[in-house]
């Protein structure tokens, strides 16, 4: 059976445990909310009513393209465009393609970001890596002017950071139901985690700081994790509701 991601790429390893994914999803939750398109996603209502089961649906979705056969990954694809194609009929308008762009270029950045916050630095062949995975997906999804390389994703990408981000009404919101879901201790959490890995257009937007008081904790967390008490603290620090979903995030870790 042919695989979409092959067993030896570094992909399945940042996709295969739970505190890379959420790291990769509490980048994106920032970037997301200064994103000129993020009024499609108030259409349906959806995300701002519960935007933490948005992001394990959304986990749902990428990790089943992550680790299935080749067949099941393009149907999983192509589920998610005909999702996309509905709420277009129904809105009568059309997603731009630089706004899929955008959401797949999050992936790209925040897989690398977090896996080298977490672990180590990426070799060269292994952002290649990324990079090839979700051009991909995005080549699957019917998504255009899709740079062919990484090295040539680099500037396409700090375009996209420069032309269609901005501080929105939406933005407010979002991160005022982030606060609401989540608690304050827990959106402080989130905050501070994004402050870690977003890149410096998302911090001047969000008027992040550049300190995280989460620096000096990712040594002693590593250290936890090899003492195999990661889990513990993620018990401790995550909303109970949702910790069955976060165990089954480390379902693939090797």
């Amino acid at each position: 059976m042919s695989l979409f991601v092959e067993n030896e790429s570094v992909v399945k390893k940042i996709w295969g445990k739970s505190d890379t994914i959420l790291l990769i999803f509490a980048g994106a939750a920032a970037e997301f909310a200064l994103n000129k398109a993020v009024d499609w996603l108030y259409y349906t209502g959806k995300l701002p009513a519960d935007p933490i089961g948005r992001l394990f649906s959304t986990v749902a979705y990428a990790r089943k393209i992550v680790f299935s056969s080749k067949e099941d990954a393009h149907k999983a694809l192509d589920t998610i465009r005909q999702i996309h194609r509905t709420v277009e009929d129904n809105r009568g308008a059309v997603i731009p393609d630089w706004a899929y762009r955008d959401v797949l270029f999050m992936l790209i950045y925040y897989s690398k970001a977090s896996y080298e916050l977490l672990e180590r630095k990426l070799t060269d062949d292994e952002k290649e890596d990324v990079y090839s995975v979700f051009y991909k997906v995005g080549t699957r999804m019917g998504l255009k002017e899709l740079p062919p390389t990484y090295n040539d994703w680099l500037p396409v990408r700090k375009e996209h950071l420069k032309n269609n981000l901005q501080w929105s009404l939406y933005t407010h919101n979002l991160f005022e139901q982030y606060n609401k879901h989540l608690g304050s201790f827990r959106y402080w959490l989130l905050r501070e985690a994004q402050k870690l890995i977003v890149p410096k257009p998302v911090k001047q937007l969000l008027q992040f700081s550049s300190f995280s008081w989460l620096t000096p904790a990712i040594p002693v967390y590593k250290i936890c994790r090899l003492l195999k008490m990661d889990r513990l603290i993620k018990n401790i620090l995550l909303p109970n509701s949702y910790k069955v979903q976060i165990a089954e995030l480390d379902k693939f870790t090797s």
